[in-house]
């Protein structure tokens, strides 16, 4: 297998696609006493659910799981099938009898151009991502990025094909991983700034969406509202973090996605970051937040390197 979040001890990643709805979700599933976990808001047109579980207040103190949907607001349905496969489980923030598990969620916005516009992550397909999860991780097309798309500077029917991404790197026992869907306005770049997917002129060739927006270009072109978007990452290491540091490791890996999507956490996008701590393995904050870029910035690449072209958007992948 290929480096993966799921080289962190412990945590599992499930996919649920709708293939002809154009949409999915996926979960990555905590170890079983769960982990301490943070999110940073880097969008501003984000759609979420439980997000306060993740502030360093918090009484729970840990996440059972993070839900990523599909669907815009409609997609969080998704993480009550989270919830209730987990309660079957016993897992879950104990509360007298039983046990309430803890789920944040985000959602990104593939309501166009790919399937269809009232396709809907359910709880069933929350549920099911769940019960799919182990340590493979598929990539590209799948689970929350099967209807992904990114660079929309000249509107949905000018961009390509985005996906789900992963990657993690080792430095001793230390071990630092990234998941990333990528549904972004903005163009995608390699790490020399070149971009590999974004928004396409008429011949086909890359517009490059920032000059254009930079030379006074209408976003999304003619169209006269926008659909928005989103990237979304989750970031995990097996470094016994508290979540204060997570917080600074969340912002780290937001420097990732500004190294590799051109414009970042637009108006139109809702980026939300997620940082966990799933282990007991000696490591200083500092390290893993510059881990924590790296992985970021490699698995935004491979999301849209690995995702296939579907209704008429093309994808790196075919």
């Amino acid at each position: 297998m290929a480096p993966s979040i799921t080289d962190i001890p412990g945590v599992l990643v499930g996919h649920a696609s709708d293939e002809p709805g154009g949409t999915g979700c996926t979960v990555v599933l905590a170890p079983r006493d769960g982990m301490p976990c943070t999110a940073f808001v880097r969008g501003r047109a984000t759609g979420s659910r439980e997000l306060d579980t993740c502030r360093p207040e918090s009484l729970a103190g840990r996440v059972d799981a993070i839900l990523l949907a599909g669907g815009s607001a409609h997609g969080l349905a998704a993480a009550d099938g989270a919830a209730r496969w987990l309660t079957a489980q016993g897992r879950g923030y104990p509360v007298g009898p039983g046990t309430v598990p803890i789920v944040p969620a985000a959602v990104v916005f593939d309501l166009a151009p790919c399937g269809r516009f009232d396709a809907r992550p359910s709880a069933a397909l929350g549920e099911a991502a769940c019960a799919a999860a182990g340590r493979d991780v598929a990539e590209g097309s799948v689970g929350v990025g099967t209807g992904a798309t990114v660079g929309k500077a000249l509107g949905p029917g000018r961009a390509m094909k985005g996906g789900v991404g992963t990657w993690s790197v080792r430095v001793g026992d230390l071990v630092v991983g990234a998941l990333a869907v990528v549904n972004c306005f903005g163009d995608v770049t390699d790490a020399t700034g070149r971009i590999i997917a974004g928004a396409r002129a008429a011949d086909g060739s890359f517009a490059d969406g920032a000059a254009y927006l930079a030379r006074g270009g209408t976003a999304f072109g003619a169209l006269s509202s926008a659909t928005h978007q989103t990237t979304l990452v989750v970031v995990a290491t097996n470094a016994a973090l508290d979540r204060l540091a997570l917080g600074g490791v969340a912002r780290a890996a937001a420097d990732g996605l500004a190294r590799r999507i051109v414009p970042v956490g637009t108006a139109f996008d809702g980026d939300i970051l997620f940082a966990c701590s799933a282990g007991v393995a000696p490591g200083n904050a500092l390290q893993v937040e510059q881990l924590a870029r790296q992985v970021s910035e490699t698995a935004v690449e491979r999301a849209v390197r690995a995702a296939r072209g579907r209704d008429g958007i093309p994808g790196l992948a075919g």
